[in-house]
């Protein structure tokens, strides 16, 4: 029952993360030489993923609470400066993302009105 919510909630924070990398890729457009960011979902699934330990001398590798991000090569050099900012690129990836988190919160809210209702009993 609540390990739906807590995908929505990994997701809907992943979604987050990546609209905030994006804004800073876009507000460093002007910036000489600078290399756009992204994150990958992927990332994110495999620092959440907590091993199985079936014997007592297994370690349990440490678990980064954190979101890596990283730099990303687009190839095209859009400005005399070196910037690699593609703003049209970068402004098509926040829609996606911003909408993405918007859909994930809705489906949170429905979520939680479900469990309400059956709390409720009506």
């Amino acid at each position: 029952m609540f390990d739906e919510l807590d995908k929505i909630n990994t997701m809907s924070s992943f979604y987050f993360e990546r609209t905030k990398v994006i804004q800073g890729n876009i507000a460093n457009a002007n910036t000489p030489f600078y290399k756009p960011a992204d994150l990958t979902f992927e990332e994110v699934l495999n620092n959440q993923t907590v091993l199985k330990t079936t014997n007592e001398r297994h370690i349990q590798p440490e678990t980064n609470n954190f979101i890596k991000i990283k730099p990303y090569q687009n190839g095209i050099i859009t400005g005399y400066d070196q910037n690699k900012v593609n703003v049209e690129e970068e402004m098509a990836k926040l829609a996606e993302s911003s909408i993405m988190y918007k859909s994930l919160v809705e489906v949170m809210k429905k979520e939680l009105s479900k469990m309400k209702l059956a709390i409720s009993g009506k």
